[in-house]
């Protein structure tokens, strides 16, 4: 069943997103979410207050502006070939997995080649963590761990979304989890202000997350694997601290055959992380199979959301 405003993605737009997204990647400039980015950080100092009134004022605003330019995208769309047209270019400018996996392959390079300074400077692109002082194998756990965690956010939760609620759903779920990226933090300016962001962010991933650890038990399977992957999973996956990324770190953790989690420091601030797995400490070696891993339940993924996306559609 189909609401007034919000239909089931198309199949077929999302299936051609997928493929834009695996042959071109993120656009180096000129990128939607970018512009969105920047739109979200002039309204935040507009808005901005020690607040959680203001703070849902704020989130409301930016998603609910991405949700209605999808609707209007949809409803442009006349004809199944348009919407699927609308849908792959919605499905391209959201999706993150093949630029997550080049990020993940880099990292990779730079620690293979020992080159820990560079290595350090560019976890920034996949983490929040501070580098300093980071050793080789905690970088490689690091870039593992986020791996893990962002292929949900990065692929499967946008596909999810998409199937379920089309152009409207990849926009709004993209503007979510951006606006947690911006915000959604607990230092001072932001625990109150961000606080919107952060619990709807959780909301929205909190179905695509599972969903994640679920399929890497299965892609899981051709190594041997699975088991250890669903008991890792089923174990550990509610002792870190988000409601989400415990379920798709320890789903890897025991496909890889690794033990995640432990000391993490975040702007001077020390968190001490539960560990998830049984293996050995991830090494740079591991950052490439964890990257196979994520392509992998990025396909199953695909397949997933197209499957919802034709069952809605004949519903």
């Amino acid at each position: 069943m189909t609401s007034k405003w919000v239909g089931p993605g198309s199949p077929e737009g999302l299936l051609l997103g997928v493929a834009l997204d695996a042959l071109l990647g993120d656009p180096r400039r000129g990128h939607p979410v970018a512009a969105f980015g920047r739109a979200a950080s002039a309204l935040e100092r507009r808005l901005h207050g020690d607040s959680r009134v203001r703070g849902m004022v704020f989130t409301a605003v930016l998603v609910g502006g991405a949700a209605g330019l999808g609707v209007v995208a949809e409803k442009a769309a006349r004809g199944r070939l348009a919407r699927a047209a609308v849908t792959a270019a919605a499905t391209w400018a959201v999706l993150g997995g093949t630029s997550l996996g080049r990020e993940g392959r880099h990292m990779a390079r730079l620690l293979e080649g020992g080159d820990l300074a560079a290595a350090r400077r560019r976890l920034s692109h996949l983490c929040a963590r501070d580098p300093d002082g980071m050793d080789e194998k905690a970088l490689a756990r690091a870039t593992v761990e986020s791996v893990a965690e962002n292929t949900s956010d990065a692929a499967v939760a946008p596909l999810l979304w998409g199937a379920v609620a089309g152009v409207p759903g990849l926009l709004a779920y993209r503007a979510v989890n951006t606006l947690d990226a911006m915000v959604g933090y607990r230092d001072p300016r932001y625990v109150r202000f961000g606080w919107a962001s952060a619990r709807l962010d959780d909301a929205a991933n909190w179905l695509p997350a599972r969903l994640t650890g679920l399929l890497t038990v299965a892609c899981a399977a051709p190594s041997g694997r699975a088991r250890q992957a669903w008991r890792a999973l089923r174990r550990d996956g509610a002792a870190h601290p988000s409601p989400n990324a415990g379920r798709c770190e320890a789903a890897f953790a025991g496909a890889l055959g690794v033990r995640l989690g432990g000391v993490n420091v975040y702007g001077g601030r020390v968190e001490e992380r539960p560990e998830l797995g049984d293996g050995r400490a991830p090494e740079t070696a591991d950052i490439r199979r964890a990257v196979r891993l994520s392509r992998a339940v990025t396909l199953a993924a695909v397949a997933v959301a197209a499957a919802v996306a034709a069952g809605r559609r004949r519903a």
